[in-house]
């Protein structure tokens, strides 16, 4: 079995954890987050459709996973777990009107002594229920339950430089694939068409290192829909003088670099002449402020204030954490790059800054992934940071 990381990193990483847990009083903490899961574990499989928990218990050297029969040699295989630790759920539990997996892990940890004890759940995030909270209570009636929702999306936020490393090699697939999308944009080419050209690049990967699935699609907005920054695509024809927003994600062994890039089919018209030039000032200006001490509401600050001059606002938050995710998003939910958000940026904190402009009608889009250095910042890709034209086919039939 090879481990993405070194065991010392896993381990260093549950005692970061268990500071965290020892400072709230959570004695037993309950993950159902994958990408948290990941994380402590190395767990990486498509099996969070089904309920699953990684078990950190505060006197316990090792974690639990508890989960799903059929997945549960997944676990033995993709993570640092001794096999004993791995418990499985046997599958009439699963999609059971009768039996709830909240049951079976309740039972468990009444079984080995911790039914009474304060227990830390994920209570906001994509893969815990409201019924998987009335199953824990009253399985562990004797239990305390309270909220741990972002105990470990806090602790990733600051990168190891393997994390980097990996996230240096999702940049790379994610400018292979804007590169491939961007070249495949032409009138009469279908929506369609350039999303598989951008998947298809994001999967391959590059000759020296294979790509994964993104946890966003790719997102691709087009003519007056670039005003509605989450629409995926269509089977519809790129037309002539119509922009098209495309936003995607390089994927690592988890890790996320997002990068959006917006494209005209054609000239671009007069407004998308006048904003770009406004956001590719901000972007630069954003960039230059970034730097360990300030703070992501200073961050926002610099933003505002350098588009107010020219007679812009914007209502969205300018950028958020990034980094080891699962569907449906590769944000770390922890910091925002918005007004007021306190957040002091530290070496090796990593933030997709998404400084968009959407109007009533239409829209762009020009997006970087950066770190924070311990002197200022720098990107992860290297994709031109412009707005994009694509122009007509001359007369031998090459796009220029």
């Amino acid at each position: 079995m090879v481990l993405p990381f070194d065991i010392l990193e896993y381990h260093q990483r549950l005692q970061e954890t268990k500071k965290s847990m020892e400072a709230k009083g959570i004695e037993v903490l309950l993950i159902s987050n994958p990408a948290n899961m990941n994380y402590l574990s190395g767990y990486d499989a498509w099996s969070f459709y089904v309920h699953q928990m990684l078990v950190i218990i505060i006197d316990e050297p090792q974690p639990l996973w508890i989960g799903r029969y059929q997945d549960a040699n997944g676990a033995r295989v993709t993570t640092w777990i001794y096999d004993e630790n791995v418990i499985a759920y046997p599958d009439y539990y699963v999609h059971s009107e009768d039996y709830h997996p909240m049951d079976f892990i309740s039972e468990i940890l009444t079984q080995i002594g911790h039914g009474n004890r304060r227990v830390g759940v994920e209570m906001d995030q994509y893969y815990f229920t409201g019924m998987a909270l009335e199953r824990l209570k009253k399985g562990m009636p004797d239990a305390v339950f309270q909220d741990a929702t972002l105990l470990v999306n806090r602790v990733r936020m600051i990168k190891s430089y393997q994390e980097i490393e990996y996230m240096k090699k999702a940049a790379k697939i994610a400018d292979l694939a804007m590169q491939k999308g961007v070249e495949s944009i032409s009138p009469g080419v279908r929506e369609c068409d350039t999303a598989a050209e951008i998947y298809y690049q994001m999967v391959k990967g590059t000759p020296e290192f294979g790509g994964e699935y993104p946890a966003i699609v790719p997102l691709l907005p087009t003519g007056d829909r670039t005003s509605i920054p989450h629409l995926t695509w269509s089977d519809r024809p790129f037309v002539e003088g119509n922009a098209v927003i495309i936003e995607l994600a390089g994927c690592y062994k988890r890790y996320h670099v997002p990068l959006a890039r917006t494209v005209t089919v054609g000239q671009p018209n007069e407004k998308l002449q006048v904003v770009a030039p406004v956001v590719l000032e901000g972007i630069q200006e954003v960039l230059y402020a970034a730097k360990p001490g300030v703070t992501c509401g200073e961050l926002e600050e610099v933003w505002r204030k350098t588009i107010k001059k020219h007679g812009f606002e914007k209502e969205a938050r300018l950028g958020y954490s990034v980094g080891l995710n699962y569907p449906p998003d590769w944000g770390e939910h922890t910091a925002s790059i918005r007004k007021g958000d306190p957040t002091v940026l530290k070496p090796n904190m990593t933030f997709h800054l998404i400084p968009a402009l959407w109007f009533d009608t239409d829209g762009i889009e020009i997006s970087e992934t950066f770190r924070v250095t311990e002197e200022g910042s720098e990107r992860f890709t290297t994709y031109p940071q412009e707005l994009i034209i694509r122009d007509h086919m001359d007369l031998s039939g090459q796009i220029s």
